[in-house]
């Protein structure tokens, strides 16, 4: 039997509210190759069940967590080229430099 609206949202919620109790204080975080630790870059660290965390390397403090589905997404829309900004694009986003 598939899942109501309803319910996909608690179990959405569910799974965020565990994830987001990890205890995250010993990961491993990568940034991307070629890239000093003084730069500022982008960090991401694996997280059980396929979940990632993610960074800034300039406000460590502030962690973002991602399920492995949320995770999967993001990375094939990347691909795919879905977040691209326009060129001289200020601001973020498609629409800034239109």
């Amino acid at each position: 039997m598939a899942e109501t609206a309803e319910e996909i949202k608690a179990r959405k919620e569910r799974e965020r509210d565990e994830l987001y109790a990890l205890d995250i204080s010993g990961v491993e975080w990568h940034g991307a190759p070629g890239t000093e630790g003084h730069e500022e870059r982008v960090e991401i660290a694996y997280l059980p069940e396929g979940a990632v965390a993610m960074r800034s390397s300039l406000d460590p403090e502030t962690v973002l967590r991602y399920t492995e589905a949320e995770w999967r997404a993001f990375v094939l829309g990347a691909r795919d080229g879905e977040f691209d900004l326009e060129p001289g694009a200020r601001g973020g986003g498609p629409e800034a430099g239109r």
